[in-house]
């Protein structure tokens, strides 16, 4: 399973960025997918997610701002992030998998500038 993730970078404050990540080698449209991000010296978080029957969950810190999508037939999911601000700068990390199946993406990184 090899999961590529792209769309990070550098952005002002209330700015926006779409991240994708690629899947490869899993039945992708049986798993649920998602975002997490770590931010330097914090744990990692949720970010979003979205089940393989398209149920989406956000974390508070972003609902309204963020949108999680998935396309099966590219074996995607895509995070729209608008109304970026400083404290969104993380690490973001895409995953596939549910219960105790899971992997992970390499991370892109996403900074937001005040």
């Amino acid at each position: 399973v090899q999961l590529q993730a792209s769309g990070g970078g550098l952005v002002q404050a209330g700015g926006s960025l779409r991240l994708s990540c690629a899947a490869s080698g899993i039945t992708f449209s049986a798993y649920g997918v998602g975002w997490y991000r770590q931010a330097p010296g914090k744990q990692r978080e949720l970010v979003a997610t979205v089940s393989n029957r398209g149920v989406t969950t956000y974390a508070d810190s972003v609902k309204s701002r963020f949108t999680i999508s998935r396309d099966n037939a590219k074996y995607a999911v895509y995070l729209q992030m608008r109304m970026l601000k400083p404290e969104d700068t993380a690490v973001y990390y895409c995953y596939v998998g549910s219960g105790g199946y899971v992997r992970w993406g390499q991370g892109t990184q996403v900074t937001v500038s005040s």
